[in-house]
């Protein structure tokens, strides 16, 4: 498994800031796809599924979240629901009616929430490896708020913690793209960004009862973030009425680590949808 090629980067602005983003361009005969990156991340986490889902006929956008990837660094709001008013003004911009939303851990917050306040606007949600709720593991807890000085004072902890994530296999640019993660974190300014993200709140288990469109939630067998992988997804499944698809042995970082099972777990989903 190697990298594939990056997209041309487009920009949009907004109140402050500029959003990166790329687009595969018209659909043919399939959905139109918002992909968000998770926490401390860039759109090129989708680097293996993307191409996997254009060349199924769906549109594909990948967006970079506030902070980071391509986007500007410095913006007074890092949360998931401003991230969530950005897609929707990417929407607005792209002249997008109606898409579905795929997030990841801190961003399945956002896709929640986008579905949740502007039904009209969102085809479907995908969470994977999704943060929605405070874990009932008091060590998780503990860990998760150890997290954020940790990584401010030592980027490179969370580059060593990649290698946790990817349990069963790793990409063949793997060490390329921690080393991009940890660099990232050192740019100057990111330090603001970084603590946004990490602090923000990503509990949107709530809102998830709101969300009416059609849902699916993805799950690694091996996340070592969550003690009960299954377990979890089963709660998501309910609170948001879809459904859930395991990927045996993945980690954190399905899309990444198993992009050919993720994109068979999406597929139909996608093409339910649309």
């Amino acid at each position: 498994m190697s990298s594939t090629q990056q997209p041309d980067t487009r920009f949009l602005d907004v109140p402050g800031g500029r959003i990166a983003f790329d687009d595969s361009g018209a659909a043919t005969g399939g959905a139109t796809v918002v992909l968000l990156p998770g926490i401390l991340e860039s759109r090129t986490l989708y680097r293996f599924l993307r191409p996997l889902l254009t060349a199924a006929g769906h549109r594909v956008i990948s967006m970079d979240l506030r902070g980071f990837g391509e986007s500007s660094i410095a913006w007074d709001d890092y949360s998931p629901d401003a991230v969530a008013q950005d897609v929707l003004a990417l929407l607005d911009h792209l002249d997008i009616a109606r898409a579905v939303l795929v997030g990841h851990s801190y961003t399945c917050a956002t896709v929640v929430k986008a579905a949740a306040a502007a039904p009209e606007r969102v085809a479907g949600v995908a969470v994977t490896a999704a943060f929605l709720e405070h874990s009932p593991n008091a060590l998780q807890r503990a860990l998760m708020k150890a997290l954020a000085p940790l990584v401010l004072t030592f980027p490179g902890v969370w580059g060593s913690a990649q290698r946790y994530y990817y349990p069963s296999r790793r990409p063949a640019d793997f060490e390329n793209h921690r080393a991009r993660l940890v660099a990232a974190l050192r740019t100057p300014g990111r330090k603001a960004a970084t603590r946004g993200q990490l602090t923000g709140d990503s509990i949107a288990l709530g809102a998830a009862a709101t969300v009416r469109c059609p849902a699916l939630v993805i799950m690694g067998g091996k996340d070592v973030d969550f003690p009960d992988p299954a377990a979890l997804a089963d709660r998501q499944a309910a609170a948001l009425k879809g459904r859930k698809v395991m990927i045996g042995g993945a980690g954190h970082y399905p899309m990444a680590e198993f992009p050919e099972a993720t994109a068979d777990a999406l597929l139909p989903f996608l093409h339910e949808v649309a």
